[in-house]
């Protein structure tokens, strides 16, 4: 596979970096590798690579590795990466439960068996394919609904201004046929007033014929006239308008089918948190809340997962035991699809230090432990109605 993106290998011994990258140079040509600690982090700067394989003898090494890299490098939380572990058969259970709980990608058993090279490089092919697959999107699902939702919601607003329309066209008729009748009666009383004038007793009988027939011409044709076509052009509107109420019938039907589906959306909430007892409390404060919940317990593991799903909001402890919240946070502002989530701080610690400094790397608002669940899901709530988006529940 030529031509292919950028693989880095890691290890500190060079000749496992110089084996693996004989074993995977058969297919790939874009490969180097980083053997020297102190270049770990300015390695992975320059080659950016999609593809990042651990040759580490212990897996231990492998994970700070790992950390060092995510705690000293504000460049590669931003880079997509796929990760791939070589290890031992001692550590294999090990290494499964990391990457079941996505702190790595995938692994390849490598020592100290006899070197299964097409499973390494098939490993490396599954890899490059989803690096392949288009990035996280840059709005979430939530915000796609919300517009789905706004866009819904005209098929009502369509059918208020199309009975309105025909209200007011009813309005104008009946306001067109009590012009006619009044104009008719002002004719005819002009005529009266006419005919009862002085003036008009010297009036021969043919004269006042005449003007009496002018009256009537004057009702019939002139006004009468205008009248009748400013009635048609009515009907034609009101043809016109249920036409197209016609026309929409089957579009408002799609709207409001979409209205349905995104009714039933249920935002996905991150929380980063290493205490297990905050999720357990999580997940029963916001039980019936129609949110989806996942969890990450550090900041590596919060970068992992966002490489796999695109958030609605974030719930951040300030703690972490690799590298703190603020920090975290901070580094997924960089992020383009990561710029607009909601980022709620979950801490014990409201000083207002803390939360200027919070505020600055990207936080949106606080939740204070112990938590209050009335406040707890108003925080979110408004921090997700801002953008528009709402929790199947709401």
């Amino acid at each position: 596979m030529k031509g292919n993106p950028p693989i880095l290998v890691v290890t500190p011994a060079v000749a496992d970096a110089e084996l693996v990258a004989a074993l995977l140079s058969e297919e790939f040509d874009n490969i180097h590798v980083s053997t020297k600690p102190e270049f770990a982090v300015s390695d992975f700067e320059e080659h950016q690579p999609e593809v990042l394989v651990l040759a580490f003898d212990k897996l231990e090494d492998a994970e700070q590795y790992y950390r060092d890299l995510f705690r000293l490098s504000s460049v590669a939380p931003t880079v997509p990466h796929r990760t791939l572990v070589l290890c031992t058969g001692s550590e294999l259970w090990k290494v499964y439960e990391l990457c079941k709980t996505a702190h790595f990608d995938d692994y390849v058993l490598f020592w100290p068996a006899t070197n299964d090279a097409p499973r390494l490089r098939m490993a490396v092919h599954h890899a490059l394919r989803q690096t392949r697959q288009p990035p996280p999107d840059t709005v979430s699902a939530g915000q796609l609904v919300a517009c789905a939702k706004q866009l819904a919601s005209y098929d009502v607003q369509l059918d208020d201004q199309a009975a309105e329309s025909r209200e007011r066209i009813d309005l104008a008729t009946r306001s067109l046929s009590l012009a006619e009748q009044a104009i008719a009666r002002e004719l005819d009383g002009f005529l009266h007033k006419v005919r009862a004038m002085p003036s008009a007793r010297t009036m021969v009988a043919g004269d006042a014929s005449d003007f009496q027939r002018t009256i009537e011409q004057l009702k019939t044709e002139a006004i009468g006239n205008h009248l009748a076509s400013i009635r048609h052009t009515m009907e034609d509107i009101r043809e016109w308008l249920g036409s197209l109420s016609l026309q929409a019938g089957p579009r408002i039907e799609s709207a409001r089918a979409l209205r349905e589906l995104a009714e039933k959306f249920q935002p996905l909430l991150l929380v980063v948190d290493d205490d297990e007892f905050q999720h357990d409390l999580l997940r029963e404060l916001l039980r019936d809340t129609g949110f989806r919940l996942v969890f990450a317990t550090t900041g590596l593991e919060a970068a992992a997962g966002l490489r796999q799903y695109r958030p609605d909001l974030v719930l951040m402890d300030i703690e972490l035991p690799d590298i703190s919240g603020i920090e975290v946070t901070r580094r997924l502002r960089r992020l383009p699809y990561m710029t607009d989530v909601p980022v709620i701080m979950i801490t014990g610690n409201s000083e207002r230090s803390v939360v200027i400094e919070c505020l600055k790397a990207g936080a949106t608002d606080f939740a204070v432990k112990p938590f209050d669940k009335t406040s707890l899901i108003a925080k979110i709530d408004s921090s997700l109605s801002k953008l528009g988006v709402e929790s199947g529940k709401s």
